[in-house]
């Protein structure tokens, strides 16, 4: 067995400093999560600030903030000067509002309900089921209905988090021979508008349920999509809007089990027309243990809503019973790939796709 490891940080210690590190990690995560919630980041906008003023802005005991703050510059998430005062560093700015590149809102949802959800994770071990479910006492997304507050904090974590992969699927997945795009469960455009501010030519819909969709038209309007983006409310449990070529859906069947996967492609299969296609933006797991963040993030999709990230051959079997045919597999620079599939009754020739791209795999 092997006396030493390397941590992610270049450093090189004992295995039990290794494992004492990863055991706790959460201090790290709820030190970043009170950052946010506190809107440090922010108050540091606009210039450095001593712990002193950082207190009074936030209404915080100024000896107990100064010690996040002095953990956070350890982390790297800020920055001490002279004088006592504080500044952002590139992580921190990441903790701005409102900023390309935010993941504010992201860290405040993983912060709250996803951590006490994950404080559950031997319940979800033990039974097989959500967390959340166990510690709210109904699932994710009927809480955020219920919660407006946090389902708005959610979704602008959603928001960040696809501000951030949309560029790296236009650049990866060729959208130039498709008229009609439908992002299903699109949330409030993001991907959507990035698609279609790159293909000027192509027509879009995007589809959510109703609350989200009042949002998402505002969006749209302000991208100046309104004449060619179309926003629809309803349930892709029950169907999908009719007449596009491809349905796009980003992370939307990684909340999922599998039957309810196969009735949210079935239902686009159903809707294409007959050249369409699915293109499903999601991780795919790469095998023999690569890539522990995929591996975790499996489990996170375990603790909050009973879904999964799948492998290639998971997938090729959820088109499979779903009618479709998974045609090739094109990685982006992020961690999620584009799986296209094409409905059965199209023939493998009828498709552009060369066969050494079915199994092409990012690295």
């Amino acid at each position: 067995m092997h006396e030493q490891t390397v941590r992610e940080r270049g450093e090189t210690i004992p295995p039990p400093m290794a494992l004492l590190q990863m055991a706790t990690g959460y201090w790290e995560s709820q030190a970043i999560y009170v950052a946010a919630k506190l809107g440090i980041a922010d108050l540091l906008g606009d210039g450095p600030k001593t712990s002193f003023d950082l207190a009074q802005g936030t209404r915080t005991h100024p000896g107990s903030l100064r010690r996040l703050m002095r953990t956070l510059v350890s982390l790297g998430v800020f920055i001490e000067e002279e004088d006592n005062r504080f500044a952002l560093t590139p992580i921190g700015n990441s903790l701005l509002s409102d900023v390309p590149g935010s993941l504010r809102s992201m860290v405040l949802t993983l912060g709250e309900e996803h951590y006490q959800a994950w404080g559950n994770l031997l319940q979800s071990v033990k039974t097989g089921e959500p967390a959340f479910n166990h510690v709210y006492k109904m699932g994710l997304f009927q809480y955020f209905a219920q919660n407006p507050a946090a389902g708005e904090v959610f979704n602008g974590a959603m928001d960040n988090i696809t501000e951030l992969l949309s560029l790296a699927i236009v650049l990866a997945y060729d959208f130039s021979k498709i008229t009609l795009i439908a992002d299903i469960g699109g949330g409030r455009g993001a991907l959507i508008s990035a698609i279609l501010k790159m293909n000027p030519k192509l027509n879009g819909i995007l589809y959510d349920t109703a609350p989200v969709i009042e949002e998402a038209k505002r969006v749209v309007n302000g991208d100046g999509l309104a004449e060619n983006c179309k926003a629809l409310a309803g349930d892709f449990f029950k169907s999908v809007p009719n007449g596009a070529d491809a349905y796009i859906l980003k992370n939307v069947l990684h909340d999922w089990d599998d039957e309810h996967c196969v009735k949210i492609l079935k239902n686009c299969c159903n809707a294409m027309t007959r050249n369409g296609r699915v293109l499903l933006v999601e991780t795919v797991l790469r095998p023999n243990g690569a890539a522990s963040f995929d591996r975790l993030q499996d489990l996170n999709m375990l603790v909050i809503s009973g879904g999964r990230e799948r492998s290639e051959a998971e997938y090729r079997s959820l088109f499979e019973v779903a009618g479709l045919r998974l045609t090739k597999i094109v990685p982006t620079i992020s961690p999620v790939s584009v799986i296209e599939g094409v409905p059965k009754w199209i023939e493998p020739s009828a498709t552009s796709i060369p066969a050494a791209d079915l199994t092409r795999r990012k690295d």
